[in-house]
């Protein structure tokens, strides 16, 4: 089980690349165990993201956030921030890619939001959910 909660409001502190009029969004589990999970507009209905914790799919991913970013969300300690994968949904679970080069950072404290943009010599833009 992902130890992870349901957020009514999130206020982006910047818009995500491509959505420049879209600042509040909900995260909203999808299944029982929270695994799987939406970033929905609160605005418009038909703006989604499939997102997942990295914990279950991506164990081993630990990014360093930009300090520019910690500040932007006011994290002041690192239990704070709820780091979330974009997923780009493929014909089948084996087709399905995260994005690792920019993840969603949600300070679960304020409810503030950013999409962080990270190295992308470090991190794959496509990493296959399974494998």
């Amino acid at each position: 089980m992902t130890d992870f909660p349901e957020i009514p409001v999130i206020e982006l502190v910047r818009p995500m690349p491509g959505f420049a009029d879209e600042l509040q969004f909900a995260l909203v589990r999808l299944d029982d165990d929270g695994t799987l999970c939406e970033f929905r507009s609160i605005t418009h209905d038909d703006l989604r993201f499939l997102v997942v914790t990295p914990g279950v799919f991506f164990a081993d991913y630990a990014p360093e956030i930009p300090d520019d970013d910690v500040e932007a969300l006011g994290l002041t300690k690192p239990e704070e921030a709820l780091l979330l994968v974009v997923l780009n949904a493929g014909a089948t679970l084996e087709q399905t890619t995260g994005n690792l080069v920019a993840p969603i950072i949600v300070n679960t404290t304020n409810r503030r939001a950013l999409q962080a943009v990270l190295d992308e010599r470090r991190h794959p833009l496509a990493a296959p959910l399974l494998g």
